[in-house]
């Protein structure tokens, strides 16, 4: 036991359990990670096998933290632990049993871009035009009935509407064409492991076996085929245990379901459970909030979060006139902090319910020269240079990925038009022939010109070469050598703008990138390897935790972070919670769940903002406060309202010219507070009148962030008085005088 010494009381007791099923419910910042390495590694102290251990998690880099974790405490046995995410755990396991399915082992995984063409390829075949039915739609109608398990003959039998009718028709032609492509997308990878245990009890029985011991992280976020994969593998031994946190379901609309982890002790009566209830991240006036409006919510599992942290400050709420001004007061806060406590940027975090909310935040951060990074913004293996690249290697890897052959054919273009890829798709179809076959034998190809059949047949013997070189030399080689034959690089450089320039560096970085997965194996791994990496990479595994600028990123992707400082934006109703018309319970429940994960994300000091003004899908809104923050007992709260941005247009030109000193300033650890930042002493908005700012006809005004204009012609009065000024940096706009601040410079 002297292992387990290392953990307080309960989590001692939950990591000592081997045999039988368990839960560990593990509130928000209570070591949920720790317990789970910790019983991992006592399993393999009292002498199981560690390849008897499948630990399932849903990111990358959970999975490696847990192995690096168990090593450090019980050695390099840990090495021989299957930890993995679902997807990739599965995906490895048909790699090895997909033939009975009808696969091969070198089966593509399909990303979103690449089920979204096959859609639009489908749609096209079917005459379905987009502006009626929308590709990307479609796919979320078509993920969300694979994670609930129906398959494309019920949804056909359940489908009423037109749209759903019409999904039905692609969803059937959809899982035909993967297959015959010799792919999986994402969902499959979940789905096909299911439909092989199902027909081959043989397979399922081995795998059994094999995984005696099952954890499970993150169990609230489990969808319908997870569940059912999970249960499967422990019906024989039911030594399963899972981790996770009712609080923290916030993943409903990708298909996860509560009741996994609500229902467990009702799936296995016999079950232990624990409930890891120390917080040992946040104050008790961050816990006190989180705590009083979680248990709002009807379905929970009981447990109170309690810690030995200080109390800590209140919890600001800043009322801000619009969305600019709650962006100018993120900004002058945490310049505050840096000044008064020299805190880096990577100790704050800005999130909001939705991504459009990061505009105004970001034009402040802009302004006050504050580094910032977005988390969820186009990856790098999502850019098109990217894309491209990985496409060939993809179909040098499976010659069937009819997909990334279409998105490559003419790239770099090698004058093979769309006519001509419509006859080689034709003849394909006609034929049963798969593409690559055509392509390298164009010749009963009807009406195709000597030269453009000349075209396709060079393009085919490239992708041959490379077929057959990629078992002769490594995968770093064989991308190296394949760019330098398309002249990929060449081209961007000699096109010599900063866009192309950029591209050149990134596709140079993708072939680092596979150099480097060469170095990082011991064995010579397949091109194949690599590429299914690249398929599983998560958003949040990207993050570079070593750069020193604030996070800005949504409340979902902020889930199993942490930092000193935390800004929660928009707490107003519709925003959030974020609804139409009227929410019902249980989404209205999902969204109080997501406040709890919000404010449990803070250490030390939590603020929340909304405004008075919010413009919203192009018009001005007129907020309502949230009802999470009347949930908060009032004693917890510090109120402020700041009723201008904490900034006037006379400083404008100053603050545009501020990054450079306050990048140094931030260097020499000697930030002083700016002075273009400044408290609630301006005069309010409705004190503000046309007649005082002398609008006319023909002046030119000044705008905070349009720069010079001139008046073109007014409207209304009071209140709804508007202009509409052509400004010289971005042209004529409609402004509502009442906020634009227009400073009168003269006729």
């Amino acid at each position: 036991m002297s292992l387990l010494n290392q953990l307080n009381p309960v989590q001692r007791d939950a990591a000592s359990v081997i045999a039988g099923p368990e839960m560990i419910v593990a509130g928000a910042g209570s070591g949920k990670t720790r317990v789970l390495t910790f019983r991992i590694a006592h399993l393999l102290e009292a002498g199981i096998h560690p390849s008897e251990i499948l630990a399932l998690t849903f990111t990358n880099k959970a999975a490696k933290e847990m192995k690096e974790r168990i090593e450090k405490l019980i050695g390099t046995k840990a090495h021989a632990v299957w930890a993995g995410t679902f997807h990739s755990i599965f995906a490895r396991i048909l790699r090895h049993e997909c033939e009975p399915l009808g696969y091969t082992r070198s089966f593509t995984i399909y990303d979103t871009d690449d089920s979204i063409g096959l859609i639009k390829n489908i749609m096209s075949a079917m005459s379905i035009p987009q502006q009626q039915v929308n590709p990307r739609a479609v796919l979320s109608r078509i993920s969300g009935a694979k994670n609930q398990m129906i398959s494309p003959l019920e949804y056909e039998q359940l489908a009423k509407e037109f749209f759903e009718q019409k999904v039905a028709e692609i969803y059937t032609e959809y899982v035909k064409k993967l297959h015959k492509n010799n792919a999986m997308d994402f969902d499959d990878l979940l789905l096909k492991p299911i439909e092989l245990f199902k027909k081959h009890d043989r397979i399922l029985e081995k795998y059994q076996y094999r995984f005696k011991y099952l954890l499970v992280d993150e169990y609230q976020d489990t969808n319908r085929a997870q569940y059912v994969l999970i249960n499967m593998i422990a019906q024989k031994f039911n030594n399963i245990c899972v981790v996770g946190d009712d609080a923290q379901s916030i993943y409903a609309f990708r298909g996860a379901d509560i009741k996994n982890i609500l229902d467990f002790e009702r799936d296995y009566p016999n079950a232990k459970v624990f409930r890891l209830e120390q917080n040992y991240r946040s104050t008790k006036t961050i816990l006190a909030a989180a705590d009083s409006v979680i248990k709002n919510n009807r379905n929970q599992i009981k447990k109170t979060l309690w810690t030995d942290n200080p109390k800590g400050e209140k919890i600001s709420v800043i009322e801000a006139e619009d969305d600019k001004a709650e962006g100018v007061q993120i900004a002058y806060r945490i310049q505050e902090h840096i000044t008064k406590e020299k805190l880096d940027l990577k100790n704050f975090a800005v999130l909001y319910r939705t991504n459009a909310q990061s505009r105004s935040v970001e034009d402040a951060m802009r302004r006050a020269g504050i580094p910032y990074v977005i988390i969820g913004g186009v990856a790098f293996y999502q850019r098109k240079e990217i894309k491209d690249v990985l496409a060939y290697l993809r179909l040098i890897v499976n010659p069937k990925d009819e997909e990334s052959l279409l998105r490559v054919i003419n790239y770099p273009a090698r004058g093979i038009g769309d006519t001509t890829i419509e006859k080689l798709i034709e003849h394909s179809a006609v034929t049963n022939a798969s593409m690559l076959e055509v392509v390298n034998n164009p010749g009963g190809v009807s009406s195709l010109s000597d030269r453009a059949k000349n075209s396709v047949q060079q393009f085919g013997k490239l992708i041959i070469k490379y077929s057959e070189l990629k078992s002769q030399i490594s995968a770093s080689e064989v991308a190296r050598a394949l760019v330098d034959e398309l002249g990929i690089l060449r081209m961007y450089k000699d096109e010599g703008t900063p866009e192309s320039l950029g591209r050149w560096e990134n596709v140079q970085e993708l072939l680092s990138a596979v150099t480097e997965f060469v170095d990082a194996n011991n064995e010579q791994p397949a091109l194949e390897n690599f590429l299914e990496e690249v398929a599983l990479v998560a958003a949040t595994d990207s993050m570079a935790d070593e750069k020193n600028s604030v996070t800005l990123m949504t409340l979902h992707a902020a889930k199993g972070l942490e930092f000193p400082v935390v800004f929660i934006s928009g707490a107003e109703e519709g925003l959030f919670p974020l609804y139409q018309g009227s929410p019902d319970a249980s989404e209205l429940e999902e969204e109080r769940r997501l406040c709890y994960v919000g404010v449990t994300r803070a250490m030390k000091k939590l603020y929340f903002t909304y405004t008075r003004i919010r413009y919203r899908f192009g018009d001005v809104t007129y907020p309502v406060v949230s009802r999470f923050l009347s949930e908060i007992d009032e004693t917890l709260l510090d109120k402020e309202t700041v009723r201008r941005p904490a900034y006037s247009a006379n400083v404008v030109s100053s603050l545009a010219g501020s990054r450079e000193r306050y990048l140094n300033s931030i260097q020499q650890k000697k930030v002083k507070p700016n002075d273009n930042f400044t408290p609630d002493e301006e005069v309010d908005y409705d004190s503000e009148t046309q007649e005082e700012i002398r609008l006319k006809v023909g002046v030119y005004v000044e705008h905070e962030v349009f720069g010079r204009g001139k008046v073109t012609l007014l409207s209304g009065r009071g209140d709804s008085a508007k202009a509409v000024v052509n400004f010289q940096s971005v042209g004529s706009k409609n402004l509502m005088v009442k906020f634009a601040r227009l400073r009168v410079l003269g006729a």
